[in-house]
């Protein structure tokens, strides 16, 4: 009732999936208890089922929200069968984390997804899938990973994902779905609702429940089950209005009071114990004496609040009737029930540890000490969020101070290792109220830290703890805490490289000998690259070929960030770490991804960094909301767009400037010079970049020199300083910046070029051409094409392939100022400027369902909800889609598209 417009959404991602045209989908429904999610996932069930789809189904519990991969186990239990189709690797991941083998992924959570995807995808070679998430806010968190693993590969497989959660669930929180809100009914929606199911209200009750209910249908159904007769007929008013948030949960109390005390019990063991403890209950109900099982059975079916299904399984009719269970019990009822769930499960069952700790009043060493090696245990399985749980209960039940403090710290490092950042920030302000012990004092700095540079966008503990904590764990016989030195010392590389303070340097340089090769590497390629990186890409190649799987997972960090330096990242390397590790790599990923994808000229993913920023602001990364930001801002400026790049500006330059950030402020200023460059402002792109790389300078703060060193070139030959020019180049070849990298040899060949006398120029624009792999770097390579076709004009040679070729690919970049000097200097050499043509087979795979599904009427709007895009990128799709079908309308889509 009321809900045409998520039902027409619904219905559209299910024809995406059957007919193969918009792939997969996922939908985020989300709204208040009662609001009616679960009818609309029952009502998609029943829609897919009766198109063949298979439908996979999971709900949270809050009972085993600790229970890593418990919501993964309930989707794809039916599917098991095929594991064998998966790769060995990826079999035992899923195994290990069902349970069922022993074996340690150094994978974690991410693997788990993509052996999870294999398996989806093996699936939907029989039929499209449906999976239906319900209760998301209760989901275990490794679940809750694997689900946002497959939320953004499964575009192009038959699989909608559809799920519901409430307006607070964290573990909504980054989901790569944008949300449908379901909200109240309207009131004629309400009213209609509200006499289907109790026809004989009078008109006074219909106006009264749908005031009182407030467009709620659980409220509607519910409210006049408390009525009196007479006031349901409206001859006496109604009582007055119920509190509210708390009313729904009061109604199903008013029934939990008229059970008896077994029937109570049944109820909270259910409960408190989720999935399990409902099967144990049914046994334990088979078990009793026939007269009483039959008594507790009438009661708890007559209330309404749960049933007994035909496999033994009691099931609540409604979340809020477990919310109203437990919020009913005493303190002293709970713990009773929490220590007879214990004692039902068996002894090596991890929940049978959280039981017991919920049972436990006062302090029990024995039992922390479990609880700790449980979560160590599930920590190496990859369920880090969960291990933090159970670390952290075992502080709670520590007998003493050190130890509490001790477990704490390693409950601040797994929250963080498990994308559970605002988790880790509390407990470090609780670890900060009190003494650390001197022995987890470099854990302790780490967690800090960590909190810090992600949460906070500081760096100065970094400065302050990290040196120390270094000198800590260099100390003869000192626990390594794991290999806590490697990661302490990226962190305080990335503190360096983000702010350029020396103190960072001086310690980083000082304890070189205490880290890896790697680590040594990663610190070369980014202190001063004009002077330490030579060499350092064919030095990565070798490294990363005689790792091991488990040495790989534990250096992706260093890995991921010695390649960015170098801009040598590639599709290799996501295929590597795309399978592995919680958000905090993942992030790292996608920003390095992010940064390719503007050298390479994949300019058509420029949005998924404002939806990576979002993804991370929400998470409490917001450290790393702010590079997704920055980096959105090259796009912008590479298109010449001066008023989004002064937007995205605005947004993160203050807080750059606070973090003294400047490797963000100096890539600000160089991008205000790029956009000076590409509208001709070219005095006004000299004086910018002049202030960051002057002439004949290459500067020992700036890691990422080789880009405003290409464009200062570009800006002094248009302003005829051809010798600061010249100057320039010849400082980069005396720094051998050739040796550094493919880019570096690429940009230092093309820049020579440019700045070259007319003697040397055609021999010398050859040669930047020839280097090898220079048409990956598509923006600069179609600069060179434009700088050389203006070359060749004003030299009465033939100029129109390169223009012409410089022309293409900024249109396809939509480089518009850029695509313009292209047009002006292609009218000048006396030849007319055409739109790129090919037709249909020019299409990316993205444009072509974008088009197929305009074809078909939908909106901007409604094609972004079902492939998770903004109406603008879909409109900036079409835009491209456009010239390169021929058409200029809408209206001419489906013809074009089905013209051979």
């Amino acid at each position: 009732m009321g809900r045409e417009r998520e039902a027409a959404l619904l219905r559209r991602a299910l024809d995406g999936a059957s007919a193969g045209l918009g792939g997969g989908s996922a939908t985020l429904l989300r709204g208040e208890p009662g609001i009616g999610k679960t009818a609309l996932l029952d009502w998609t069930a029943a829609q897919a089922h009766n198109r063949g789809f298979t439908v996979l189904r999971a709900v949270g519990s809050e009972a085993e929200a600790e229970l890593a991969f418990g919501a993964v186990h309930q989707v794809l239990w039916p599917l098991m069968e095929r594991s064998e189709a998966l790769p060995a690797r990826q079999r035992e991941a899923l195994e290990s984390a069902l349970g069922l083998q022993e074996t340690v992924s150094p994978g974690g959570g991410f693997l788990v997804g993509a052996a999870a995807l294999t398996l989806l995808a093996e699936a939907t070679r029989d039929h499209p899938l449906l999976i239906v998430l319900d209760d998301l806010q209760w989901v275990d968190s490794s679940s809750a990973a694997v689900f946002a693993f497959l939320h953004r590969r499964i575009a192009e497989l038959p699989l909608v994902i559809v799920s519901a959660s409430r307006p607070d669930g964290l573990t909504a929180d980054g989901w790569p779905t944008r949300p449908v809100n379901v909200g109240a009914l309207a009131p004629q929606d309400a009213a209609q609702l509200l006499r289907r199911r109790h026809p004989a209200l009078g008109r006074a009750a219909v106006e009264g429940v749908v005031a009182e209910a407030a467009g709620n249908p659980l409220a509607l159904v519910e409210l006049p089950l408390q009525l009196r007769p007479d006031q349901l007929r409206g001859i006496v008013p109604l009582p007055e209005r119920l509190p509210l948030g708390r009313r729904l949960e009061r109604l199903f109390a008013d029934r939990l009071a008229s059970l008896s005390a077994e029937a109570t019990r049944v109820l909270l063991l259910v409960a408190l114990g989720g999935g399990t403890a409902a099967w144990d209950v049914g046994k334990w109900l088979r078990a009793k004496d026939g007269e009483q099982v039959a008594h507790v059975l009438d009661q708890i079916e007559s209330s309404g609040l749960a049933q007994l299904d035909s496999a033994g399984l009691l099931t609540f009719r409604h979340p809020l009737v477990r919310s109203a269970v437990v919020a009913r019990a005493s303190a002293q009822e709970r713990r009773d029930a929490h220590g007879e769930l214990a004692a039902a499960l068996p002894v090596d069952d991890p929940r049978r540890l959280v039981h017991q700790a919920d049972s436990t009043l006062l302090p029990n060493e024995d039992l922390a000490a479990r609880l700790q090696e449980a979560g160590r245990r599930l920590s190496r399985r990859g369920g880090d969020a969960e291990a933090a749980l159970l670390l952290d209960r075992a502080a709670v039940l520590s007998t003493d101070p050190l130890s509490r403090a001790r477990r704490l710290t390693w409950a601040a490092v797994m929250a963080a290792r498990g994308g559970r950042l605002p988790y880790t920030a509390k407990i470090v302000e609780e670890l900060k109220r009190s003494p650390v012990p001197l022995d987890s004092a470099p854990l302790f700095a780490y967690a800090v830290v960590y909190v810090d540079q992600s949460h906070r966008i500081d760096f100065e503990s970094s400065f302050a703890l990290l040196p120390k904590a270094l000198d800590g764990l260099a100390e003869p016989g000192a626990d390594s805490f794991g290999g806590l030195a490697e990661q302490a010392y990226f962190k305080l590389l990335l503190a360096s490289a983000y702010t350029n303070d020396p103190r960072g340097w001086t310690a980083l340089e000082s304890h070189r000998e205490q880290v890896s090769p790697l680590a040594r590497l990663c610190w070369r390629a980014w202190s001063d690259p004009a002077r330490t990186a030579h060499g350092v890409s064919e030095e990565l190649r070798a490294l990363t070929a005689n790792l091991s799987e488990e040495q790989e997972a534990g250096a992706a960090w260093l890995l991921l960030w010695t390649a960015s330096s170098v801009d040598m990242a590639d599709a290799t390397m996501w295929r590597r770490f795309t399978e592995q590790h919680a958000y905090a790599t993942q992030g790292t990923i996608a920003k390095t991804k992010g940064y390719q994808d503007y050298l390479e000229g994949s300019w058509d993913q420029a949005d998924v960094c404002l939806r990576e920023a979002e993804a991370a602001d929400e998470l409490g990364y917001h450290c790393n909301a702010l590079m997704f930001r920055h980096y959105y801002a090259h796009f912008l400026a590479g298109r010449g767009d001066e008023a989004g790049l002064l937007e995205i500006e605005r947004l993160i330059g203050p807080v750059a400037r606070r973090a003294r950030m400047k490797f963000v402020e100096d890539h600000l200023a160089h991008l205000r010079g790029l956009v000076a460059l590409a509208h001709g402002r070219y005095e006004d792109a000299y004086a910018r970049l002049a202030d960051i790389t002057p002439p004949g300078v290459l500067p020992p703060g700036l890691p990422w020199f080789h880009l405003p060193f290409f464009d200062f070139v570009d800006a002094a030959m248009h302003t005829g300083r051809h010798a600061e020019a010249q100057a320039h180049v010849a400082a980069a070849r005396a720094a051998r910046m050739a040796d550094i990298s493919p880019h570096h040899a690429f940009l230092l060949a093309a820049a020579s070029a440019m700045a070259a006398t007319d003697d040397d120029a055609e021999a010398l624009y050859q040669a930047a051409y020839a280097v090898p792999g220079a048409e990956r770097w598509v923006f600069e390579f179609a600069r060179l094409r434009l700088a050389h076709g203006v070359w060749l004009r004003r030299h009465q040679r033939a100029a129109r392939d390169a223009l012409s070729e410089a022309h293409r690919a900024f249109c396809s970049l939509r480089a518009t100022p850029w695509a313009g000097q292209a047009e002006q200097e292609l009218r000048a050499a006396g030849h007319s400027v055409s739109a790129p043509v090919g037709g249909r087979d020019l299409l990316t795979a993205q444009e072509l369902r974008i088009a197929h599904l305009a074809a078909d009427g939908l909106t901007n709007k409604d094609i972004g909800r079902l492939l998770h895009l903004s109406p603008r990128t879909v409109a900036d799709h079409l835009y491209k889609v456009f010239p390169k079908l021929g058409i200029t309308s809408r209206a001419a889509l489906a013809r074009a598209l089905n013209e051979d």
